[in-house]
């Protein structure tokens, strides 16, 4: 039991979690018969547990580094041997789940973790480090619809805000722990813009995938938006717009992070209120 909490402290628990409750209500929204939502559930939970635990593992030197406290790995509590074979084992259980959906369900799955874990393998410390977010969180709109009974692509503009979103995920994820990066030679593209900069990309990922999914969801059309749709940009913009105004008036801090995660979620929730749209 001491080496699955350990396991489960190494998987970053919380981003796993959000993210599969994520791919949960994207399912529910788009009417999936439970059976197909509980595999979707499953498939997408298991994926991130690899993700999450293989990153760790491979970060575990740098932690040791810098001294991260709560790193199991880096701290012996778990062994990286024990660490490497719940990866892959979850890794296998995300494809093979997958594949009961789909070959399409299967294929976009592992697109999108090979994505997550070229990142972890090295991506993450390039000017590249974005990219495996942006496929990664374009193509996720697409694991639900892809469990359907007649599977799809989810339309263009989900593409585009998932990828925004992404984006908004990586640069604000990484900002906290830029010191010790930069000690132990991990240098992606956040960190080579800085803290401030990066802050206001990520505001404005937010708002750019607020657009597409205000305008995509009505077919372009401004007169088809739902008040819901509008209530639920409104807040992401004032959110966001808020955030780049502290980031430029003030050193930017953990609080700022956190409203740039808020209006991430709250980007989350206007994309699944759009259920219909994303289905149709």
């Amino acid at each position: 039991m001491r080496t699955l909490g350990a396991l489960w402290r190494s998987s970053h628990p919380g981003p796993s979690v959000v993210v599969t409750a994520l791919a949960l209500a994207l399912g529910l929204s788009i009417g999936l018969e439970w059976w197909r939502l509980a595999l979707l559930t499953v498939a997408v939970f298991a994926g991130q547990l690899s993700v999450g635990i293989s990153n760790d593992a491979i970060d575990a030197p740098r932690d040791r580094a810098v001294g991260r406290a709560g790193k199991p790995l880096a701290s012996g509590e778990v062994g990286l041997r024990a660490a490497w074979v719940a990866a892959f084992a979850c890794l296998a259980l995300a494809l093979a789940v997958s594949a009961v959906l789909g070959w399409r369900m299967l294929a976009a799955h592992a697109f999108a973790l090979g994505s997550a874990w070229a990142y972890n393998a090295g991506l993450k410390s390039t000017p590249a480090s974005v990219l495996p977010f942006i496929l990664s969180f374009g193509t996720f709109p697409s694991l639900a619809t892809l469990s359907a009974a007649d599977p799809h692509f989810a339309p263009g503009w989900a593409w585009i805000a998932g990828g925004c979103l992404g984006t908004a995920v990586h640069f604000t994820n990484v900002l906290p722990d830029l010191a010790d990066d930069d000690r132990t030679g991990v240098r992606g593209l956040p960190h080579r813009l800085g803290v401030r900069t990066a802050t206001i990309v990520a505001s404005l990922a937010l708002i750019a995938g607020a657009i597409a999914v205000l305008l995509g969801a009505a077919g372009g059309a401004v007169g088809a938006v739902s008040p819901l749709s509008w209530a639920f940009f409104g807040v992401v913009v004032v959110v966001a717009v808020f955030t780049a105004l502290l980031t430029l008036r003030r050193a930017p801090t953990r609080t700022l992070f956190r409203l740039v995660m808020l209006a991430a979620l709250l980007l989350a929730a206007q994309l699944v209120a759009t259920g219909a749209a994303l289905d149709g």
